[in-house]
């Protein structure tokens, strides 16, 4: 599994939410905060996101175009409308309703219709992985004009199961849907000017900092030494650790431990596997050690911490 994969893997705490937003002209649709990321897609038509007053006032009304995507890192609050002088409303449950592959929300007047998928990923923001952190709090990909192929073929996919819903549609869009995440991040760390590129989009780009960010997340249970991970890069200790703190935001033994906890709790949540097993596969020689460890992490013994969120 590759670095990218891994690091939203470990964030993911459920399936992601979706509904289909169709609005006329003239539309409003104010949407609350969530607890993840949100995004959308423009199926057809065009539109504006909104940035709330109260909660980004720094952020300026994004026209959107046929085929872009949003990606919301935060879950803030917006608004989507036909445009910003719109009269937005809140969601209401005569605006839902079911439907299959997914649900759909209807709104608005009798003028030009709008057509988005929207929904939200459930993501850990307690605990994000540095990678995550690092992306503006809106990222906007337009896919027109051959930007991004992957993202647009994934989008016309994606409108083509939701306007034309044939036998396996049910299973198809969901898959898209997870999907769609991977290859927003990746359209966002492709659109980074090799030039000018920092932290994160520098550091899996960077010959001596990737292979050492592989080789941890590949083998989290390895004592690892910033020797060893020096030697892998070809640099000596001191050069190797001024890089990877550079590009990472922390130091590599630093790094090492917060991804071994954040693959304990993975573990903890999705699995059944034993304390012992848990210790053993992200470095740690005794379950002692390990619990020390966590609890000193999340403020929770692992056994507390598995029976906490599977509650939850």
């Amino acid at each position: 599994m590759d670095i990218l994969t891994e690091a939203l893997a470990s964030m993911r705490t459920g399936r992601p939410a979706s509904v289909r937003t169709n609005g006329r002209a003239p539309w409003g649709l104010r949407l609350p905060p969530v607890a993840g990321a949100g995004f959308h897609v423009v199926l057809y038509g065009t539109c504006w996101l909104v940035p709330l007053e109260d909660s980004a006032p720094h952020l300026e009304p994004i026209p959107l175009s046929p085929g872009d995507v949003v990606f919301l890192r935060d879950g803030r609050g917006h608004i989507l409308a036909d445009h910003p002088s719109s009269a937005a409303e809140e969601p209401r449950a005569e605006h839902f309703r079911e439907g299959s592959p997914i649900g759909s929300v209807t709104l608005g007047g009798d003028g030009p219709e709008t057509s988005l998928l929207c929904g939200n990923y459930h993501l850990d923001q307690g605990r994000p992985h540095p990678l995550v952190r690092q992306l503006p709090e809106v990222v906007h990909l337009p896919t027109r004009h051959g930007r991004h192929p992957e993202l647009s073929a994934a989008v016309q996919l994606l409108g083509s199961e939701l306007e034309n819903p044939r036998i396996g549609s049910d299973g198809i869009v969901p898959t898209l849907i997870d999907s769609l995440l991977l290859y927003i991040l990746r359209a966002w760390l492709d659109d980074q000017p090799a030039s000018a590129a920092q932290g994160w989009a520098a550091a899996l780009g960077d010959s001596a900092v990737a292979p050492a960010l592989a080789a941890m997340h590949g083998a989290p249970s390895t004592q690892w030494t910033v020797e060893a991970l020096a030697e892998r890069a070809g640099l000596s200790r001191a050069a190797f650790a001024r890089r990877f703190t550079a590009l990472v935001g922390e130091p590599p033994m630093a790094y090492l431990t917060r991804w071994r906890m954040t693959t304990a709790a993975r573990l903890l949540r999705e699995s059944d596997a034993p304390l012992t097993t848990v210790a053993a596969r992200t470095g740690y020689g005794s379950e002692f050690a390990f619990a020390k460890a966590f609890k000193r992490e999340y403020g929770l013994a692992p056994g507390g911490y598995r029976r906490k969120t599977r509650a939850a």
